[in-house]
């Protein structure tokens, strides 16, 4: 596995700029917040993670606008500049995440779902149920480490919600150390701005 630098993770914060209408967004201003993909033949080095943060004008959004390739996206207020940064993101939408990345196969990807499955388990919202040992498929790297987790049934009830027994994730563990793993979080907050 690659190692990782804050550099691997430069993503975008807010941009301002509707994509729709390049008219500025104003903080207080409500819009809508989108990750795209962005194809591997189109990225350049600040699109680390595959996806790039996209901001659209409530009026446009309403209008009909989406931008291509959209990942995920949620509503949110543009902040007031050296504002204490609020929470946007819910616990469903970073479970909605943890899934849509599921099938990835690219290290950065990777990283950035293994550290959402670890926020998710500090807010028991996944139960860590244990770590399978696995043979690299392609055969000439070491044993992978996947982490099996229970979800909780419906997130929306916090950590009092029963656990989905029926239902299980298994998330690659890309081995990252601790200073990575708080970059990858520091940037993830960053993209999402969420204090995760």
């Amino acid at each position: 596995m690659a190692k990782y630098s804050a550099s691997n993770y430069d993503v975008q914060k807010t941009s301002g700029v509707c994509a729709s209408t390049g008219d500025e967004l104003a903080p207080g201003d409500t819009c809508w917040s989108a990750l795209v993909d962005i194809p591997v033949d189109e990225r350049d080095p600040k699109d680390t993670l595959g996806m790039r943060r996209v901001d659209v004008g409530d009026a446009a959004w309403e209008s009909g606008f989406r931008p291509d390739r959209v990942f995920s996206f949620w509503k949110t207020a543009v902040p007031e500049p050296n504002a204490k940064k609020k929470t946007f993101v819910d616990d469903a939408m970073l479970m909605n995440l943890l899934r849509r990345l599921e099938d990835t196969d690219e290290p950065r990807r990777q990283s950035f779902r293994f550290v959402v499955s670890l926020i998710l388990m500090r807010k028991k919202l996944l139960r860590y149920d244990g770590t399978d040992a696995v043979d690299d498929p392609q055969g000439d790297g070491p044993v992978q480490q996947w982490w099996r987790f229970t979800p909780k049934v419906d997130v929306t009830k916090g950590h009092f919600g029963k656990w989905n027994e029926d239902d299980a994730l298994r998330v690659l563990d890309p081995q990252l150390d601790e200073s990575q793993i708080a970059e990858v979080t520091e940037q993830l907050g960053e993209v999402l701005e969420a204090e995760l």
